[in-house]
């Protein structure tokens, strides 16, 4: 899957600019949080200048180009919404591998070697996992798990 495809999956999630006192990253503009960059003027964030930080912070970082096409999705709107550590921590609990956080030659060969639909539901429900434990689940449960569903059915889609 490409960067483009994957960011404008995820861009339906995260939409315009929204200050959600519930939410600890406080002012975002699609999905971009001004606690993550202090220094940017995140009301008049354009979707161009959202989409450049997502290559580069996100998608590049996180190397995802080499990754299975559908988990590289999945792994993308993870890093966006759950940190780019723990989206990391979440592939390598799917794949079966030690959960340091870096995706290395172990993890990718874990990830190429295990059936793409189980890797993806597994990835899923890890997902789903990480966000049950925060302190604001109960506000968001039902948009997150949604969104984690939704994406994991897209990635499907691709395999």
């Amino acid at each position: 899957m490409s960067f483009e495809t994957a960011v404008n999956a995820t861009l339906q999630y995260e939409g315009g600019y929204v200050n959600d006192p519930n939410d600890p990253g406080g002012e975002t503009n699609f999905g971009i949080s001004k606690k993550a960059y202090p220094n940017l003027d995140i009301k008049n964030l354009t979707t161009d200048d959202a989409k450049s930080i997502y290559k580069c912070d996100y998608w590049d970082k996180l190397n995802l180009d080499v990754l299975p096409e559908g988990i590289s999705s999945c792994v993308f709107d993870s890093a966006v919404n759950q940190g780019t550590k723990a989206a990391s921590v979440l592939l390598q609990r799917a794949a079966g591998v030690k959960d340091d956080g870096v995706i290395g030659p172990m993890t990718l060969a874990a990830v190429k070697a295990k059936d793409q639909v189980h890797l993806i539901r597994d990835f899923t429900v890890q997902r789903i996992l990480m966000y049950s434990k925060l302190p604001i689940w109960s506000i968001y449960s039902k948009n997150w798990t949604q969104r984690s569903i939704d994406v994991a059915l897209t990635a499907r889609s691709f395999l």
